[in-house]
């Protein structure tokens, strides 16, 4: 399987939302309004459609589903304990910790869903939907949750005011509930996720400054080392602890593999931290999948 070609449309758009806006008229001034409706409107739509539109069969999946979230909390975990690493938690801004950590342990989930298609068709989709489902509002919390704590807001208040936590609730409540949106209204709600899928890349390729990853390497290198070797090798040891046939722990391995989520940059630079620099690990993850798909997938699940 050709991995840069799947990661490719991705950080296509990144990279046009950079040149963009340093090297034409659309500046900064265009894109931050962008970034706002992405993350009040069009993002939300997005996560909303994409949980409510699979079936979750919570039973059938049972193990699978104990493994991913169980490998999601182990990745969060460490993303919350870097700065009191030994040597390493003295050189890590903590600021910048809070906007990053979401790095470390949220996925694309639309990279992930055209993964799952290629690898093992119709049942690999809805595998990997019910990891989605499940996973989306815990790591959405999750990410909020250094950032309300850090900037000395009500952590409770974030969550109740945060467009993204909103609609992964309220998807997967309709979605257990067996409410579905109406066929005649699943066309304009698709093209609403598609904008919001290419103005959020976009945005996150304007608001980025790869100079500010050189002041925080160290943990930039934590982050997206959780995130792409960590992860996938944690996946492998819960895959043989919970006895995963063949198609689940491919689907797990390629799950816990993926590059990090386009919205991390969106919800950064909206809760008032450093956007740009959580840019720069969004486009490092994309590349760094092109490496850790292929680890995941080869030596792993060979192993």
């Amino acid at each position: 399987m050709n991995y840069a070609q799947l990661l490719f449309p991705d950080f296509s758009l990144i990279l046009s939302g950079y040149l963009l806006c340093r090297f034409t008229a659309l500046d900064r001034s265009i894109w931050q309004p962008v970034e706002s409706l992405v993350y009040y409107l069009l993002f939300p739509v997005l996560l909303f459609h994409s949980i409510l539109k699979s079936p979750i069969e919570l039973h059938a999946t049972a193990n699978l589903l104990a493994a991913g979230v169980l490998s999601g909390l182990a990745g969060i975990a460490l993303a919350y304990s870097l700065p009191h690493w030994p040597w390493l938690g003295r050189h890590i801004p903590r600021r910048d910790h809070a906007a990053s950590a979401q790095v470390a342990f949220r996925f694309n989930s639309f990279i992930g869903l055209a993964l799952a298609e290629r690898l093992a068709g119709t049942q690999g989709v809805l595998l990997i939907a019910v990891l989605i489902g499940v996973c989306v509002p815990i790591f959405n919390v999750a990410a909020v949750w250094p950032m309300a704590r850090h900037g000395e807001r009500g952590f409770v208040r974030e969550l109740l005011r945060n467009p993204l936590i909103i609609a992964t609730v309220t998807g997967l409540t309709a979605n257990l509930l067996g409410l579905r949106i109406p066929t005649w209204l699943e066309p304009a709600v698709g093209r609403v996720g598609a904008a919001s899928l290419a103005l959020g890349l976009m945005s996150a390729g304007a608001g980025m400054q790869l100079g500010l990853l050189h002041r925080g390497k160290l943990l930039a290198a934590g982050v997206l080392g959780i995130r792409h070797l960590l992860q996938p090798l944690i996946a492998s040891v819960l895959a043989r602890l919970w006895g995963l046939d063949a198609l689940q722990t491919t689907i797990l391995l390629a799950f816990t593999a993926l590059p990090t989520a386009s919205t991390c940059y969106v919800l950064a630079a909206r809760m008032g931290y450093n956007g740009a620099y959580v840019a720069g690990l969004v486009t490092l993850s994309t590349l760094l999948g092109m490496l850790s798909l292929p680890f995941a997938l080869s030596v792993l699940r060979g192993a």
